[in-house]
């Protein structure tokens, strides 16, 4: 049985729901354990149990949320050389762009040596006032069919050990 990590943190549910899209997506996959935790809740040790991994993170201030930065922060010595090789990928919740928090995301796991298996997903969802930042989100149906095909792709590589 192969593991599938999914770390997330939202604050409005948009990032929530791409990461629990993907990991339905993974689900269906029977030779794959699915673990979808809170940045706040994840462990060194859960990195480390898992062979594969699907961040998903909301792009706060053209950055990384910061639940996110210190979940990397605190796993990433106890885990450095120790998953090298093991495949991942990024979901993007941003209000306009997205682009800054993915490369944030991407530098940090190029010192873990993890291999992207797709480019970072982006979901926009065009909040650009203080009301709409904070107003819970809704990720459209198109968007949550390709986080759920992103999670089955990642599960499936995993069982077939193409990853």
């Amino acid at each position: 049985m192969r593991t599938l990590l999914i770390v997330f943190h939202s604050l409005t549910g948009g990032t929530q729901a791409m990461a629990e899209a993907a990991a339905r997506g993974a689900s269906a996959e029977p030779e794959v354990a699915v673990r979808l935790l809170r940045a706040d809740e994840a462990k060194a040790d859960d990195v480390l149990a898992a062979d594969g991994y699907i961040f998903a993170t909301p792009e706060n201030l053209a950055a990384m949320a910061g639940r996110m930065k210190d979940f990397f922060d605190r796993t990433y010595y106890p885990v450095l050389d120790r998953v090298n090789g093991r495949p991942y990928a990024t979901l993007v919740c941003a209000g306009s762009d997205g682009e800054n928090a993915a490369r944030q995301l991407a530098r940090i796991v190029t010192g873990w040596r993890l291999r992207a298996i797709a480019e970072p997903m982006v979901v926009r969802v065009n909040a650009q006032t203080p009301e709409a930042i904070l107003a819970p989100k809704r990720i459209g149906p198109v968007e949550i069919a390709r986080c759920f095909d992103l999670g089955a792709a990642m599960a499936g590589g995993l069982a077939a050990g193409i990853f």
